[in-house]
């Protein structure tokens, strides 16, 4: 096509400097007759006549240089236009790719929030709660049967949708505290926006009464009902509640959660809908709540002694702020040894050997390995302190291994 657009004007020009060059001469022979111009005059129009055709000529060819290039010039820019036309059709319907490398680490880093969201050291012992206290419902051998394990699978799924509720709320209503006490979290850094961790609050908690409903299980539903409207309570700032500020109500509010409303409603649940018997309170039962009861009482005041310099500034009265991190320390530390002498000689009472042997040998090494790690905790680093916390929810997942074994 440029070729043709080329031709067509060198044709053109062509023709238009012969049509100059035949009215030239026209002109001259029409105005000019040699019988009245002198011979010298003659000659003279004639050179002047041949510089013009020169000239026109020149600029003949140097407007067919132009548009040589010119064309050139064309056939440069639809090379181009071609190149990137076929540049462009491949970029938008070409198979798109992306690097698995980019993808593995994305998912890498939304599987480390989450872990940290909802607080690993208390998902563990909140999965072996139930473990335990479905061991604890057996009466004998022949209730290890399907039915036994699906129930208990169920109540595992339960357990974390719930856990996750409880941490999520807490960090929901605490993002100001813990850009203080706790910046690692994914709300108070910011790696999880606000609205996310509504959605995903909200939707554990909706798995747990789903599950519940699913099961026709109205202690179950009670449990969880009761467990939300506590974990509310504890940390909503509207008048009457947000109990974390009183040390008293706190605690109070911690154990009925954890000791009380839990275990109760896994226990009552595997009983009338698992093993279709009536509800009874065993004295395994009994021992249960109450070694849960007290790990949960020492939580409640522990867990506020790496948060003091955060809770002074919000007004939270807690025991730390209060008496000092030092004194809390050890009130802790001296509760957990008393828990253990009390359950030595519990277990001591009982009518089988293996239980007496197991709880009393079990509680006696917890009680050394708490009075061993006690004296390596520097109270001025909080890292020292949050590593002695954590390690009591492992005494915690330890104990309840041996709560079974409580006959």
């Amino acid at each position: 096509m440029a070729s043709m657009l080329c031709a067509s004007i060198y044709g053109g020009s062509s023709i238009k400097t012969g049509e100059i060059y035949l009215k030239s001469k026209q002109y001259g022979k029409n105005h000019y007759p040699s019988s009245y111009v002198p011979t010298l005059w003659h000659k003279t129009g004639k050179i002047q006549k041949e510089s013009c055709v020169m000239m026109s000529s020149h600029h003949n060819l140097e407007h067919v240089y132009k548009v040589n290039n010119g064309g050139s010039a064309c056939q440069e820019i639809q090379r181009r236009y071609d190149v990137k036309a076929t540049s462009k059709h491949s970029f938008e319907y070409g198979p798109q790719f992306q690097d698995p490398k980019t993808i593995s680490e994305t998912i890498k880093n939304e599987f480390d929030i989450f872990y940290r969201f909802i607080r690993p050291y208390t998902a563990i012992p909140a999965a072996v709660l139930v473990t335990s206290v479905s061991l604890l419902a057996m009466e004998k051998l022949s209730d290890l049967s399907p039915i036994f394990f699906i129930g208990w699978f169920k109540l595992l799924g339960a357990s974390f949708f719930m856990n996750v509720f409880h941490c999520g709320f807490n960090q929901l209503c605490d993002i100001e505290i813990d850009k203080i006490n706790k910046p690692h979290l994914p709300l108070a850094s910011g790696e999880w926006s606000y609205t996310k961790g509504v959605t995903v609050v909200a939707s554990s908690l909706f798995l747990c009464f789903f599950l519940a409903w699913t099961e026709g299980s109205w202690p179950l539903f009670w449990g969880f009902l009761s467990a939300a409207i506590l974990t509310a309570v504890y940390s909503v700032d509207l008048p009457l509640l947000r109990w974390k500020k009183s040390a008293l109500l706190a605690a109070t509010n911690i154990i009925t959660n954890a000791a009380l409303v839990g275990p109760l409603g896994y226990y009552f649940h595997l009983q009338t809908r698992v093993f279709n018997r009536p509800v009874t309170f065993p004295r395994p039962l009994i021992f249960c709540v109450s070694i849960l009861a007290l790990y949960f009482l020492v939580v409640s005041l522990f867990k506020d002694i790496p948060d003091t310099e955060g809770d002074k500034k919000h007004g939270v009265q807690s025991l730390s702020v209060i008496l000092g991190q030092k004194r809390v320390f050890w009130i802790c530390v001296s509760l957990l040894q008393m828990g253990y002498g009390a359950t030595i000689l519990a277990g001591a009472a009982s009518p089988f050997l293996w239980s007496k042997l197991s709880t009393g040998i079990g509680h006696g090494i917890l009680a050394l390995a708490v009075w061993s790690r006690s004296k390596s905790v520097d109270l001025k680093s909080n890292d020292s302190i949050q590593s002695f916390y954590k390690f009591i929810w492992k005494l915690i997942s330890v104990e309840l291994f041996l709560i079974p074994l409580f006959r």
